[in-house]
């Protein structure tokens, strides 16, 4: 009996992905990123693919077409640096799980803690952020975090919700910063402490080298997760991912790379202009963080931070813009980017750096990021730019499924237009 009610489930939902209808998008502008912009155009989505795009587009005879002329059609948004569904109040310990305890964690997996029932995955959604890299915090005293994950907005589930289940291992760079006016034995301390991060972080990757040197000689013992977390990396399959803002973070990080022969991701980089031209020559990706911080020196201008994306993109350093503020403001990544437009950084070049921009550096570019025939039918509606700030996503698709996008923002404020209007409280 339970076998057939297996066979029966089965067969149930076959049908239904049989069923899936193909639709045709009609009348908007399409912001392709990778091409230009198709005023007025149309795009068919199918099996959960983009089958189609251009000014028209052949259709089957039973697709839906949906009549969209006056509005914006974007590839989803990539949040490339994100706590979703690892924290849900800040406040509260019981809903914080993003890091785990101990200096060297690189087989902790930030796909297995996220919460898919989070209040803050569709507030995030409703403004066109569908796809999210998640990445481990570090501890107290964390360094190698662990690995990161790339999940779409959608699913019961994090195995449902699972794009990459392993992106890269993580590795926070000790800071070296330390305030001027503090006692010569906190300094002391504090050097000591740094010293003792550096001999770690050497120490670990010199083990791992060897778990990596025993397994290709089949010497090795019992299995090592934190080293087998590490093999991709050292391998060349994965990229590091090395969290460092300041000069000497990013200096000393980039040494260490290349001492390593490893691949890099810097993330953060609140000094990575100064390096621009280093960035480039190496081919060295930057996650830059928020622009929504002060500067790092009492001397800088207020705009240091701002025009920093606009430097890296002249100097033609590959780019993605990350909110960096927590997963409750997951929602106002468009806006990281249009900040860093209104200081230097072409407009066109902002949104690719929250799209296609992302895609490439998180190896997904040939599924993400751009509206082009082939990828997965990832994509929003808009009744304005995607980068202004009163823009409404009225609808969006995951994979070609169109997805609710009611959160608990639009409940609260149907709730209380309702009290303001004399609608009787439910």
């Amino acid at each position: 009996m339970k076998r057939l009610a297996l066979f029966c489930l089965a067969a149930f939902s076959t049908t239904l992905q049989a069923a899936s209808p193909a639709y045709v998008l009609s009348g908007a502008d399409l912001h392709t990123v990778s091409h230009g912009t198709i005023a007025g155009g149309e795009l068919l989505i199918r099996d959960g693919k983009i089958a189609a795009i251009g000014a028209r587009v052949d259709a089957p005879a039973d697709a839906l077409r949906i009549d969209l002329k006056g509005k914006r059609i974007y590839p989803g948004l990539i949040a490339s640096d994100s706590l979703l569904g690892l924290t849900e109040v800040d406040a509260v310990r019981a809903t914080v799980d993003m890091a785990e305890s101990g200096s060297v964690n690189p087989n902790a997996r930030a796909l297995v803690a996220i919460d898919a029932d989070s209040e803050l995955l569709p507030v995030a959604r409703s403004n066109g952020v569908l796809t999210v890299h998640v990445v481990p915090r570090a501890g107290e005293d964390g360094l190698l975090t662990g690995q990161s994950a790339l999940v779409k907005l959608d699913g019961w589930t994090w195995e449902e919700m699972s794009l990459v289940p392993s992106v890269g291992v993580h590795l926070v760079w000790p800071s070296s910063r330390v305030p001027p006016w503090l006692p010569a034995k906190a300094q002391e301390k504090a050097a000591e402490a740094l010293r003792k991060n550096l001999a770690a972080i050497d120490t670990a990757f010199r083990e791992a080298r060897s778990y990596q040197a025993a397994r290709k000689g089949k010497l090795a013992g019992a299995e090592d997760l934190r080293w087998e977390a590490m093999l991709p990396v050292l391998d060349g399959q994965q990229p590091l991912f090395v969290h460092a803002d300041d000069a000497v973070q990013i200096r000393d990080s980039l040494a260490f790379a290349q001492r390593e022969n490893l691949r890099l991701v810097l993330v953060g980089g609140m000094d990575a202009w100064r390096f621009a031209a280093t960035l480039k020559a190496r081919d060295v990706p930057v996650i830059l963080g928020s622009s929504h911080n002060l500067p790092l020196r009492r001397w800088e201008s207020y705009d240091t931070l701002y025009s920093n994306a606009g430097k890296l993109a002249a100097a033609g350093v590959r780019l993605a813009i990350a909110n960096e503020s927590g997963s409750s403001n997951e929602r106002n990544l468009p806006y990281q980017a249009a900040s860093y437009a209104a200081f230097g950084l072409d407009r066109e070049a902002a949104l690719r750096a929250i799209t296609l921009g992302p895609a490439e550096i998180l190896g997904v570019a040939d599924r993400l990021g751009s509206l082009d025939v082939g990828k997965d039918a990832t994509l929003f509606v808009a009744d304005n730019d995607a980068l202004e700030n009163f823009t409404h996503v009225e609808r969006a698709w995951i994979q070609g499924r169109e997805v609710d996008m009611s959160n608990r923002h639009t409940r609260l404020n149907d709730k209380y237009r309702g009290k303001y209007s004399g609608k009787p409280k439910d």
